[in-house]
């Protein structure tokens, strides 16, 4: 689609702001009667003031979501009849893909054209690709004697519980209520403070698909309250978290501090991005400034870029040429490719760091200023720090904002060593025109994924997640029923 900017505006000043909780199929305040300001990133102003849920909301949402799986209106739904209805929810979200688009726009601050090309569509093929996946899982027969038959079938959890980070609002809300609730299960769902615009629009759409009261519910609300009733709640089976390891953390607490329910947590990366002397340099250079993309505010961004020795004056000069592009302005522009920090808070943890890289003795080479502030908005220019050294808190800790550092190596080992020496492990990018070193090397890099002469490829079909403190489980691909399925074996004696 052609997005033009003056009919954009337009549009923005005409949008309507959903803002209640949704609960049991309908849309209701808090029980508190609270709600909270969701505040533009791009002007600094209040879009809208959104349902403030807690405990108590929770456990409605709760009782709803178990009362509709108890029922079976879903949960004993044949696959393929599931299969429709999400096939039904994700014309819908084609159908509103433009005003999902500016809400996100509006509401976190990313490029309108990464909303719509990147977020929005690439929700709709999740959703697509999870509803065309569900009628095509087997259970199975295990071999056995003869006198014995051993039945393996996958059944639904129950009551899953999601919690989305505020990056990727609405495709992080698909890619984990699309897989839950198409292997039966119902699921209630905190979308980001910063972010929750997108996702309760989805809940209005999931109504008019037809997916059955309870089965989805929505409840914006902060972390400390309505996230940790989730993590808390006795009657959730699984909780499913997207954030940082921090948070993480606690879901992990929460879970042995009451019923032991099962987590799924992706809690963000440091990635190595390696360039090798024998790599396509030009090509090498402008990917790496793909850590600019999202302002930063990407899990697996290839924070961290490991030059050789022998080329790494090369690089930098491309790096300064290539990050020229990336350039922060109104998000609304279908022209800009950076925008807005998600909110004041992040912005100045952003500006902090920076400061920190500074006294720890790199050198900043491009940016590390806030810029727009006339607008009202939250904007940081590309940032680049070289002479980085492996112990820095720049280098170690996730930034999530647009703040590359460049380190150095002599060898292919020293790279893999540095590459490896963190607390991460989300995704690695490498750069070279050995199939050899590629494959070798992909191998010893300790992360989720390897990605060899390409940036950031995401398919549904693909399973996504990390090692050590990245997290544990995988999204995607056919293992992300596995988060919301249990495995039964029945056993038949045979006369």
């Amino acid at each position: 689609m052609d997005l033009n900017y003056q009919e954009l505006l337009k549009k923005a000043e005409t949008l309507k702001f959903a803002n209640k909780a949704f609960i049991n199929g309908k849309l209701v305040a808090a029980v508190s009667g609270k709600t909270f300001p969701c505040i533009s990133p791009r002007d600094g102003k209040v879009l809208t003031d959104v349902a403030s849920c807690d405990e108590k909301d929770v456990n409605f949402a709760v009782e709803s979501a178990r009362k509709a799986f108890n029922s079976g209106v879903w949960s004993n739904l044949g696959a393929s009849e599931r299969k429709k209805t999400l096939l039904k929810f994700a014309d819908l979200l084609e159908k509103h893909a433009l005003e999902l688009a500016l809400l996100e726009t509006l509401d976190m601050g990313k490029p309108i054209s990464n909303s719509y090309n990147d977020d929005i569509l690439g929700a709709i093929e999740k959703v697509r690709w999870v509803a065309e996946a569900i009628d095509k899982i087997y259970d199975q027969i295990a071999p056995t004697d003869p006198n014995l038959m051993a039945l393996i079938t996958r059944e639904p959890c129950g009551v899953i519980g999601c919690v989305t980070p505020w990056n990727f609002p609405l495709y992080l809300a698909c890619s984990k209520i699309m897989p839950a609730i198409a292997v039966g299960n119902s699921v209630v769902l905190k979308p980001a403070e910063q972010s929750p615009l997108t996702t309760l629009k989805l809940a209005e759409l999931i109504a008019e698909a037809g997916i059955p009261e309870g089965v989805v519910n929505v409840l914006p609300g902060f972390g400390e309250t309505a996230g940790k009733a989730i993590g808390m709640h006795p009657d959730i089976d699984v909780v499913s978290f997207t954030g940082s390891t921090e948070v993480g953390r606690y879901f992990l607490r929460y879970s042995a501090e009451s019923n032991m329910k099962r987590i799924h947590l992706e809690c963000g990366g440091k990635s190595p991005n390696i360039i090798l002397a024998d790599s396509d340099l030009e090509e090498a250079a402008r990917a790496a400034c793909r850590v600019f993309y999202n302002q930063g505010e990407v899990c697996c961004a290839p924070t961290r870029l490991l030059v050789d020795k022998k080329i790494q004056q090369q690089v930098i000069s491309k790096l300064n040429k290539y990050s020229d592009e990336f350039q922060p302005g109104d998000p609304l522009d279908p022209k800009t490719t950076m925008g807005a920090m998600v909110d004041e808070t992040q912005l100045k943890r952003v500006l902090k760091y920076i400061d920190k890289g500074k006294k720890e003795g790199a050198a900043l080479t491009k940016g590390g200023n806030q810029v727009k502030k006339e607008s009202g908005g939250y904007y940081i220019e590309p940032t680049i720090f070289t002479d980085v050294q492996n112990d820095m808190l720049i280098a170690r800790e996730e930034i999530f904002g647009p703040v590359l550092t460049v380190l150095s190596f002599d060898n292919i080992e020293e790279a893999i060593k540095i590459a490896n020496d963190t607390h991460y492990g989300l995704a690695s990018f490498l750069w070279t025109n050995d199939i050899n070193k590629a494959l070798t090397t992909a191998k010893a890099l300790r992360a989720g994924t390897v990605s060899i002469n390409t940036m950031n490829t995401v398919s549904p079909a693909t399973p996504f997640g990390g090692y050590k403190q990245s997290g544990m489980g995988r999204e995607g691909s056919l293992e992300d029923f596995n988060n919301y399925s249990e495995t039964k074996t029945t056993w038949i004696g045979l006369k």
